[in-house]
């Protein structure tokens, strides 16, 4: 759990506390540089992955001089979610644990986007694989972070071989450690073959998702995106697109089981997700998908979406958490 002294945010502007020996992060009630945190070997979250996190983004907007976390709290509550479906406990309440990020990203005073990334691990060193009766260890270390995935240009993707693990054999709404194998292997037979990204198909043979990102579709005056029930992650992003295409767009977003060969004739297509941003795509499986450049729906939400998380629009305020 998390002491009372780094539960405790500092009302300050930035104290950067960064230096050779990299960013500042929080490892299991101490504040120290993130190359001094480490783990034994033997941790048993490196032997086997039992561990869950998040991927938070904050975005700097130099006009206000604030770096702005963005979801903070989305992003607590699903990894809480994550913890108890791993045989965890929550590290601290949500409010605790936004509280203690804001902490961390002011302590390395970023002017800078940057990437958050908690984490509650099984932390006995013990040869064994099971889930119960370990002990547990949290971090959270923040680093300097731009673009995952290109955002202003269409990307090549490819259906690849790998299915999206099914919830019948790992969580698939749970962000585990382990279960990220499965987005490697997608990811890398997509870029072997010279695509940009990966699209996985569940075990049913229905889209799924990107390698690491939500997928959605415009066809037919709909915006479509897979089932929560289809075996993907229920993204933060995700639901940001769906309350931006509503709002901005006055659009339908209808969720439903999506068929590959759909792809090839969908209007518009665009992965989104915290590291991916919304990321337009242009071609899937060497169809080019409507006339091969951003279309109207990706390019409105997109430029929402950025104007939204570097607070530049009021209506989505709620969303952000100043750090400055």
């Amino acid at each position: 759990m998390i002491t009372e002294d780094a539960s405790r945010t500092s009302t300050s502007t930035a104290r950067p506390e960064s230096g050779a020996a990299g960013p500042t992060c929080y490892l299991n009630g101490e504040f120290l540089p993130l190359s001094n945190a480490n783990v034994s070997i033997m941790t048993h979250a490196f032997m086997y992955g039992t561990a869950v996190f998040e991927g938070i983004r904050a975005y700097w907007n130099a006009d206000e001089q604030q770096l702005y976390g963005l979801r903070l709290a989305e992003h607590f509550q699903r990894m809480s979610d994550s913890c108890r479906i791993l045989y965890m406990d929550p590290p601290g309440s949500v409010d605790e644990l936004v509280n203690l990020t804001v902490d961390v990203l002011r302590r390395n005073g970023f002017r800078e986007d940057a990437y958050v990334r908690p984490s509650v691990y099984k932390s006995t060193q013990a040869i064994g694989v099971r889930l119960h009766n370990l002990d547990q260890g949290f971090y959270i270390l923040a680093i300097p972070f731009g673009d995952y995935i290109d955002t202003t240009h269409g990307i090549r993707t490819q259906t690849v071989s790998w299915r999206r693990v099914s919830d019948q054999a790992l969580p698939a709404r749970a962000k585990i450690v382990g279960a990220y194998v499965n987005s490697a292997f997608a990811k890398t037979e997509a870029q072997l073959v010279g695509a940009d990204e990966a699209i996985v198909l569940n075990a049913d043979g229905h889209v799924a998702e990107g390698s690491a990102e939500n997928l959605f579709m415009v066809r037919r005056g709909q915006l479509v995106t897979p089932s929560i029930s289809d075996d993907i992650l229920e993204g933060i992003t995700r639901a940001g697109v769906i309350e931006i295409a509503k709002r901005e767009l006055d659009l339908k977003v209808v969720e439903r089981e999506i068929d590959r060969t759909e792809l090839y004739v969908a209007d518009e297509l665009f992965l989104c997700g915290t590291g991916a941003q919304i990321s337009p795509v242009t071609e899937v499986d060497h169809h080019t998908i409507g006339n091969a450049v951003i279309g109207p729906v990706a390019g409105t939400i997109s430029q929402v979406y950025f104007d939204a998380v570097r607070g530049r629009l009021p209506a989505y305020r709620h969303w952000l958490t100043p750090v400055y």
